[in-house]
């Protein structure tokens, strides 16, 4: 085995944080090396010490759908990709009744999730029903566009746990959002006392090394309760359509990165979409969703691409570990 990269990721597993140049070393390895291995192997390790062996699903809701001005071009309601063309609402009993069906299967947490378009009070409405009506004690997490201080206080107080919200590689240029809105909605979030989830994504063989290693750094900068990686889903038709799309095991690969490089007390890494390979390689957090997806072309993707939480716990076991039972450990208010 090659004795720096050896070094690098004992250096990481014994609490060290990795700098930019020793991250991009593991992602420059070969995928099938035992250098790979051992990176896959110590990841896991990390992983199940940080969350004491016990890996989480996460339950996801789309509650409307249709185009949306951010115009992110690897996402389905893009209103230049001119996949969905009309505004669609699911209504409130829908999204309820997936919120309950998602945590009566077990699910560790519930998320809402919205385009930009969607008005922020209605939003928190409905995320204040949903709360209400929860009976297991499962966090409520938001996952919308980016907001303001008096707004992570409006939906802390209409019981919302914390936030889903990323960084985006190609953020300004396959996007219309600007980088240091992501930042400051990453700021909003923490003094309104909302715990954030954060990931790399959406990752494409088109992402160099340098983007992937720094969007890294920004996530780890700002302590969230998960790290982890997504890869971007390729939608036929679309401008990064040409690109093609990573395979699971490059993608476990980084996975598996992404731990290494982020501080031992962030306890959560996930990859996304659920796989064998990444849990294998160190992720412990899938998601199981229900209507809209942002990487779907239907408006129900429980019936299409999205997996159940039932599903989500196979291939958990499948890679060895436990699943949690009860609220996630991710999300616990500081």
């Amino acid at each position: 085995m090659n004795k720096r990269v050896k070094e690098i990721i004992d250096k990481s597993y014994n609490g060290a944080l990795l700098e930019s140049q020793e991250i991009r070393e593991l992602l420059e390895l070969d995928i099938c090396s035992e250098e790979s291995f051992y990176l896959a192997y110590k990841a896991r390790q990390m992983s199940e010490e940080a969350c004491a062996g016990k890996a989480e699903i996460h339950g996801q809701v789309g509650v409307n759908s249709g185009p949306c001005s951010c115009n992110c071009a690897f996402c389905s309601f893009a209103a230049g990709n001119k996949i969905f063309n009309a505004q669609r609402i699911e209504s409130l009993e829908f999204i309820l009744q997936q919120a309950l069906d998602l945590e009566e299967a077990g699910a560790n947490a519930i998320y809402l999730m919205a385009t930009a378009h969607l008005n922020f009070q209605s939003f928190l409405e409905m995320g204040q029903v949903v709360q209400r009506e929860l009976r297991t004690g499962v966090p409520l997490i938001a996952n919308i566009a980016d907001f303001s201080y008096d707004e992570a206080a409006a939906l802390r107080k209409a019981g919302f746990t914390g936030v889903y919200h990323a960084a985006r590689l190609g953020e300004g240029k396959v996007t219309r959002i600007d980088l240091k809105d992501r930042l400051q909605t990453f700021e909003a979030a923490g003094k309104a006392g909302l715990i954030l989830g954060s990931c790399v994504e959406p990752i494409g063989p088109e992402h160099s090394h340098e983007e992937i290693v720094e969007k890294m750094i920004v996530a780890r900068e700002a302590k969230p309760g998960f790290s982890g990686a997504m890869r971007r889903v390729t939608i036929p038709g679309t401008s990064l359509s040409a690109h093609g799309m990573l395979g699971e095991t490059r993608m476990a690969h980084i996975v598996a990165a992404v731990r290494m490089a982020t501080p031992r007390e962030i306890p959560g890494n996930c990859t996304h979409e659920p796989n064998v390979m990444g849990a294998v390689a160190g992720a412990n957090l899938l998601w199981a969703e229900a209507g809209s997806n942002p990487r779907d072309v239907v408006d129900n993707t429980e019936k299409s691409r999205g997996y159940d939480v039932g599903k989500c716990r196979e291939i958990l076991v499948d890679a060895g570990w436990q699943v949690l039972n009860g609220p996630s450990k991710f999300f616990i208010t500081k």
